[in-house]
């Protein structure tokens, strides 16, 4: 096993070290270049915004006829050659939709002999897979002991041979004391059945009888109390969206997706084009470098699913991922409503999160933890009240808040100024 993974190893290292050799670049610091540069817009192997990459040197040397030194100028001046109307250049300005690439100035000859060497090297060899699973494989054949499972039928049989005992004991006892000519006392009083002895009971009949119609109608107005309020509510959506990953582990701002929560009485539902500033380019979920975790394998969440379901994307909005254009061939996406207010509730998304400042968690629950979104809170009038009564104004450069809280702080010696006292709790503020 060490040796396979030591010789793979050495192997990569060798064919790194001719890529140096050859084309004079560091692949290792071309990756790094590369990615923080060009990952956005190209990929080795395949057509994204801009052409794929691998082995682009070579490709641009034989079909075109261009050096290096074109490849300078392109990636650290592209629009003045397209201006200048260099053949190849004009080219590919046509082919990507008349998008001039991004000039890099500031990369050197040598960054950029580090990204082709980056581009021409070959894929390292799969060392850390294979020891990883001839490991595996050694440690599942090593493993030895005694399961739970036969650990559990040990002492239920255990259990079992001493009741058998006990009974067995308990027998041989009575013949022996009937033996000897020991009476053995017998229950002389016939008792009333339990059942009987209640029913003659008129006192615990009535109390009993009450005591159940005060528990009924105690649960069914807890039961009806609970008719249109879902929370917990966690529907299945056409195309799954994991805020775990966009708003927790990429940092994704709410309001980049539901803009319109800051000037509109709805949060809105973000288009797909949105989704599409990114997934242009992200094309794939290549997900946490140190693998899924065991909840994610459960629940069959592994990089293809998500992938999958940028696929879904791509099929909705209608994008030829090959030829990196739109077809116009759309489809509508279903999505399912979660959080739902009466037709009788009027809510302002713009005045509780630009106004009051109010954070999205705080209605919506640890949205960033959430792999499949639900409602996190009631919403019920009650907690609407209460949020009112404990959520304290920000007067802080509002001379309009400022000047009430003035005036309340003289008549009624007020030290806070909460929503409440603004009128949070009169009915047509959201009853209409």
């Amino acid at each position: 096993m060490f040796s396979t993974s030591f010789y793979a190893q050495e192997e990569a290292d060798a064919a790194a070290e001719q890529t140096v050799e050859a084309v004079g670049g560091d692949p290792v610091k071309g990756k790094q270049l590369f990615n923080q540069n060009c990952a956005a817009c190209h990929a080795l192997e395949r057509k994204m915004t801009g052409p794929a990459l691998a082995n682009v040197e070579t490709r641009l040397a034989e079909d075109e006829g261009l050096d290096k030194e074109w490849i300078y100028q392109w990636i650290k001046n592209s629009p003045a050659m397209i201006s200048a109307g260099d053949a190849y250049a004009v080219k590919i300005y046509a082919e990507y939709n008349q998008a001039a690439m991004t000039p890099f100035p500031t990369l050197s000859n040598q960054d950029i002999d580090d990204i082709l060497a980056y581009t021409a090297a070959p894929p390292p060899a799969p060392a850390t897979a294979t020891a990883a699973a001839a490991t595996g494989g050694d440690a599942g054949e090593s493993t030895s002991g005694i399961s739970n499972e036969m650990i559990l039928g040990a002492l239920v049989l255990v259990f079992g041979l001493l009741v058998m005992m006990l009974i067995l004991v308990n027998k041989t006892l009575r013949r022996i004391a009937e033996a000897n000519g020991v009476v053995i006392a017998q229950e002389k009083e016939k008792r009333l059945p339990i059942w009987k002895a209640f029913v003659q009971n008129q006192f615990l009949v009535l109390v009993s009888v009450v005591f159940l119609l005060l528990a009924s109608a105690y649960f069914a107005y807890g039961w009806m109390m609970q008719v249109g309020i879902d929370q917990g509510y966690a529907p299945v959506q056409p195309i799954h969206y994991s805020h775990k990953i966009h708003a927790g582990d990429n940092k994704i701002e709410c309001k980049y997706c539901h803009s319109s929560a800051r000037t509109s009485k709805h949060s809105g539902i973000p288009s797909l084009n949105v989704c599409m500033n990114c997934h242009k380019s992200i094309y794939e979920y290549t997900g946490n470098p140190e693998g899924p975790s065991a909840e994610d394998l459960a629940n069959g969440y592994t990089n293809e699913f998500y992938t999958g379901e940028i696929k879904k994307l791509y099929k909705a909005v209608g994008w030829d991922e090959e030829n990196q254009s739109y077809t116009g061939e759309t489809q509508p996406v279903e999505w399912v409503r979660i959080h739902n207010l009466p037709d009788f509730a009027y809510f302002n998304h713009s005045q509780h999160v630009s106004v009051a400042g109010i954070e999205c968690q705080t209605c919506h629950g640890p949205v960033e933890e959430m792999e499949v979104m639900y409602q996190h809170a009631p919403l019920t009038m009650g907690w609407c009240i209460n949020c009112h009564r404990e959520t304290n104004v920000k007067v802080e450069g509002n001379e309009y808040y400022e000047a009430i809280h003035e005036e309340l702080s003289k008549k009624y010696g007020v030290e806070e100024l909460t929503a409440a006292m603004m009128g949070g709790l009169e009915c047509g503020k959201c009853h209409y």
